[in-house]
């Protein structure tokens, strides 16, 4: 059960190799079609976006064959939406497109003139609601499934709009909103709105739930149209409510839990009617791991089982018949299409052609440690793994930090995970103060603390490893991100000689900078995870990586998308002219044609071997 003694950790032969890394299918989104028979995902092959249909009888199709399927607003989502016979799409020009299912080319039914996104088709199938922005106003919009006229604003004034539905009658809708400095999981409002005319335009909007210090999230109408159902955070914890749309009765039916992620694209679902109105099936978050279950309007919770999967996503149900299509995962089974029927799965599409069999690989433990505050710190920890065994001594350990910084590292395939894993490292994901999934207070812990609990977290999360004798104290590796970058940057100069190195992608070096140039979505989020300018200059000095870059003397790797629009190549760039000036080891690698991620092939192929070169430089052979 052990690799040769004579191959140290680090230097393990895996079969995860970066072209292997590169061939990994990325799948964003799945939906029923109107009818409830044909199943239709949204696939990402080297960068394009793809639609693919895989109706009864037939074998799974590319749907779209030109152009890609991708929604640029904010940080993308919502993609498209399904009627019978047609699907409508947000393409590569962030235009609205129409496109029958069966045959036919696609046809724009909106102007080429700004971003589009989370396209909603009426019950009668003649209009489609959609957010809109120009990049300064946002709105939501209702245009015809035709393309014949120009589209109309239904809502205007929010800074933000998201999860627009409709009302089976057709004449109402719900949407969520939103303004500045707030982030979505800050505080939104729940709107619902009657409609008349044609095209459809409101005659009474209300607020139904949430305010600037209450998120709501993903309203839905049950099929007979009597219940709008919602998820709120009012206290530490996330509820499922349904509001009687007849009476004015709300019902909590679930409560006390994890059920909403923070929504930093569009078009997230995490719970879906059942067709006859009966029950909610939804996702609950348990310590980073996914539990199914079904509740009726009564509040009676039913757990139904998913294995061999701990993770699910993007929860939609058909509307004639309890069955449930979802992307499921588990850390040892890449994602997958699939659909869950009285129990039993089907798979529709893999996201990999899975040749590495899952005992070959890792699976997370959860672990804690604590703060210097006392508050305890979670993480996922993914031990070296490998068919032959171990090596000998303690092995070098990533420390990964994950981005937003409002995000979570959750039980589904860690592709990073399992690349180190394989070749005998420790990885560690942590899940530092500032995470979802462990209660509001957690996650609010970082609020105007960024910079400084990230950092104390992370160092924490690699002592942890150390003192439980699963890392070399002398090899540990600190790697991130965009907001994980950050935290990689700061580590290493608050900390120098802790890490023998650090990974920064995309990272953010100047929190003034940023403040200025990023885009709309978060052209606020400082002033909640740093302070509000001119008040918070000094913090906003002390915790920007490019004033204290002198301090860095540990070998780091850069890595920046050249058309990165969220942290621009020169936030890297500054800093890695300080490195130069300074002759501190380092690698710099700009990807032509990305953004914040790498989404091309070739690009991740190159990333994944530079990196293996430079850990083998700085960490394993140094």
């Amino acid at each position: 059960m052990t690799p040769s003694p004579k191959i140290p950790y680090g230097l393990w032969p895996s079969p995860l190799t970066p072209d292997r890394m590169a061939a990994l299918l990325r799948l964003t989104d799945v939906q029923w079609d109107r009818a409830g028979r044909a199943l239709i995902w949204r696939e990402e092959r080297s960068g394009r976006g793809i639609l693919m249909v895989h109706a009864p009888d037939s074998a799974p199709r590319d749907l779209t064959d030109a152009g890609s399927v991708r929604a640029r607003l904010a940080y993308g989502g919502g993609e498209f939406t399904s009627g019978r016979e047609f699907a409508i799409y947000v393409g590569e020009d962030s235009r609205l497109y129409r496109l029958h299912l069966a045959s036919g080319l696609p046809h724009p039914i909106t102007p080429p003139f700004g971003d589009a996104a989370s396209p909603a088709l009426s019950p009668d199938e003649q209009w489609v609601l959609y957010v809109h922005s120009d990049g300064q106003t946002d709105v939501l919009a209702v245009v015809d499934a035709d393309g014949r006229l120009w589209p109309q604003k239904i809502a205007e004034g929010a800074d933000f709009y998201m999860q627009p539905v409709w009302h089976p009658d057709g004449a109402r809708i719900a949407w969520i909103e939103w303004d500045h400095p707030n982030m979505p999981w800050d505080g939104t409002r729940l709107r619902l709105a009657r409609l008349e005319g044609a095209p459809p335009r409101p005659v009474s909007v209300e607020t139904i739930a949430g305010d600037d210090r209450t998120p709501v999230f993903q309203p839905a109408f049950s099929p007979d149209g009597r219940f709008l159902s919602y998820i709120i955070t009012e206290g530490e914890w996330d509820a499922l409510v349904v509001l009687d749309l007849e009476t004015g009765a709300r019902r909590t039916l679930v409560t006390g839990t994890t059920l909403a992620p923070p929504a930093w694209v569009h078009g997230l679902r995490v719970y879906g009617w059942s067709p006859r109105g009966d029950r909610i099936f939804y996702r609950r978050n348990e310590n980073a791991f996914a539990a199914l279950e079904a509740v009726d309007l009564e509040g009676n919770i039913r757990r139904l089982d998913i294995a061999p999967y701990t993770w699910f996503e993007q929860l939609a149900v058909a509307p004639d018949r309890e069955a449930l299509a979802m992307i499921a995962s588990s850390p040892t089974l890449p994602p997958r299409i699939v659909t869950w029927v009285g129990g039993s799965f089907t798979v529709h599409r893999y996201s990999s052609a899975e040749r590495v069999p899952p005992a070959h690989l890792s699976f997370p433990q959860p672990i804690q440690w604590k703060a210097p505050d006392g508050t305890t710190v979670h993480g996922l920890y993914y031990p070296p793994t490998h068919p032959e065994g171990t090596g000998s001594g303690l092995p070098p350990a990533i420390i990964s930090i994950h981005g937003g910084p409002t995000s979570q590292r959750v039980a589904t395939y860690n592709a990073d995970a399992q690349f180190f894993a394989t070749r005998g490292f420790a990885y560690l994901e942590v899940n530092y103060r500032g995470s979802t999934g462990y209660g509001r207070s957690y996650r609010d812990a970082l609020k105007e603390k960024w910079g400084l609990l990230d950092v104390e977290d992370a160092v924490g999360g690699a002592q942890a490893l150390v003192e439980n004798g699963l890392a070399d104290p002398r090899r540990l590796v600190i790697m991130g991100g965009s907001a994980g970058g950050y935290t990689v940057l700061n580590a290493l100069i608050r900390h120098p000689g802790f890490f023998r190195a650090g990974i920064c992608l995309f990272g953010v070096t100047n929190l003034f900078t940023l403040a200025a140039e990023t885009h709309k979505f978060e052209a606020h989020y400082l002033d909640t995870l740093v302070g509000p300018l001119p008040e918070a200059a000094e913090r906003y000095r002390e915790w920007s990586p490019i004033f204290h870059a002198d301090r860095i003397r540990d070998p780091i790797a850069i890595f920046q998308g050249a058309e990165d629009r969220v942290v621009p190549p020169n936030q890297a760039e500054a800093i890695v002219e300080v490195l130069r000036r300074r002759g501190v080891p380092h690698l710099y690698r700009v990807y032509p044609g990305e953004g914040h991620g790498w989404r091309r092939a070739e690009t991740i192929t190159a990333f994944y071997q530079e990196v293996l070169d430079f850990l083998r430089q700085y960490v394993l052979f140094a």
